[in-house]
């Protein structure tokens, strides 16, 4: 009944001094401890060896334990974070196209729909790869607490097994040599399954990018192709040209003492100055012109010394909604730009009354000698042009802000020039577009 007391009281000290794995230190603390142990018991007990230590085997399965459910968090996070972030840039680039896109809503609900569709599928399937990962883990998890209960139970039978203090060497080398040889392969096996979390995890990724990278070049395709407030074509000039510009016939006589230009513009580049709408006579070639100047916008009539400007309206490669508007009554012009007043004086032009028999250009103006080929190619328009109108008096502000407006009013025509009404010839490479 003693003899299990003894061999533990002896073994106590092996392990505690390091003499179980063959080491000494070279001091003595048999006296420190106190044993009620018999002669006899003493006796018998020095004839049975020490057990083996399993603790090495022991303390590798709780690391693999715990190892295994750091990795399956570690995965699990990360695959969350990921899927977060890829859902927030995705959020960001649809309300970006659904803010500038307004036209076309449902082609990009469409395409929501199927991205959204797509992503479910990936999700479902990187869930459905992770769910059979972490059931891996869990009956590997499972079968270690399973061996670790056997062991524990086999320990009693292991100790009373051993015969002699001569195995113990062998013993604790067999052991170590046993715990070595299969922990390599416990590490391959959670390596694999590591593996293969982690190609599905990639392949979730390259989906969301593949995604990504759709969303991107269809929403370059819809900005080319976008032409503002409904309108279903534009005059397209593709480069700065003499010969390049659209010829105007008015549907009625610009003897005119009020009007109102508007127009849509998205100018490639904008010099000191680039014409938009130019009117001109024989007698004065730059009767009535809205123009460009590099970030501004003018209003000139009768002349240029007679001029509304605005500053700083003007971007490059964006589409703007421009409108010029006088009255000879008081002189009063005004300058708006995407439904903005942005710039209003008095005295412009007073009294004064538009010559008819004039000529009426887009992206150009007329030359001294009314000759075609002394236009000048500095003041050419470069770029895109649409909804053109003109009407013989000042329109209203509100009026003005819902022509500005994308969503579409380019079926609001002007009586002097409507656009998609009036005849507008184009010339050299200007061309429609649609």
């Amino acid at each position: 009944m003693y003899v299990p007391g003894a061999v533990l009281a002896l073994c106590l000290p092996c392990f505690l001094s390091g003499n179980v794995f063959g080491y000494e230190y070279g001091e003595d603390y048999s006296d420190s401890y106190y044993n009620e142990i018999s002669n006899g018991e003493l006796q018998r007990a020095k004839q049975i060896q020490c057990p083996p230590q399993d603790l090495s085997r022991w303390d590798k399965l709780f690391i693999m334990l715990e190892d295994y459910q750091m990795k399956q968090d570690m995965f699990l996070q990360q695959n969350e974070d990921m899927v977060k972030a890829e859902m927030n840039s995705i959020r960001r680039e649809l309300h970006k196209l659904n803010n500038n896109n307004n036209v076309c809503v449902q082609a990009s609900e469409n395409t929501c729909k199927c991205v959204s569709e797509q992503m479910n599928r990936s999700l479902n399937q990187a869930m459905d790869q992770l769910r059979e990962a972490a059931d891996m883990y869990q009956a590997q998890n499972n079968e270690t607490l399973q061996q670790l209960i056997q062991y524990s139970r086999n320990q009693a039978t292991r100790l009373t097994k051993l015969e002699s203090s001569s195995l113990l060497g062998a013993g604790l080398g067999q052991v170590a040599m046993k715990s070595f040889s299969t922990y390599p392969k416990e590490q391959e096996a959670s390596n694999a399954d590591g593996g293969k979390l982690e190609k599905a995890l990639m392949a979730t990724v390259a989906d969301l990018q593949r995604i990504q990278a759709q969303l991107a070049l269809f929403q370059r395709a819809t900005a080319h192709r976008f032409l503002p407030s409904g309108c279903e074509m534009a005059l397209l000039f593709p480069m700065r040209s003499k010969h390049i510009f659209a010829e105007v016939t008015p549907s009625m006589s610009m003897s005119l003492q009020s009007l109102t230009i508007c127009l849509w513009a998205k100018v490639t580049q904008s010099l000191n100055k680039t014409v938009l709408f130019s009117y001109g006579t024989k007698k004065n070639p730059q009767e009535l012109q809205l123009v460009l100047a590099r970030h501004s916008v003018l209003l000139t009539v009768g002349g240029e010394t007679h001029l509304v400007e605005a500053q700083s309206v003007v971007t490059d490669g964006q589409w703007g909604h421009f409108c010029g508007a006088w009255s000879s009554e008081q002189g009063l012009a005004t300058l708006w730009v995407n439904g903005e007043n942005v710039a209003k004086v008095p005295g412009v032009a007073e009294g004064h009354v538009l010559p008819s028999n004039g000529f009426i250009i887009l992206g150009q103006e007329r030359s001294r000698s009314g000759i075609y080929r002394d236009l000048d190619s500095s003041v050419a328009f470069t770029g895109k042009m649409t909804g053109v109108n003109m009407w013989d008096h000042m329109l209203e502000a509100g009026r003005i802000k819902e022509y500005a407006n994308q969503d579409g009013y380019c079926d609001s025509r002007g009586n002097v020039i409507g656009w998609g009404v009036s005849e507008i010839i184009p010339h050299g490479g200007a061309q429609y577009i649609n």
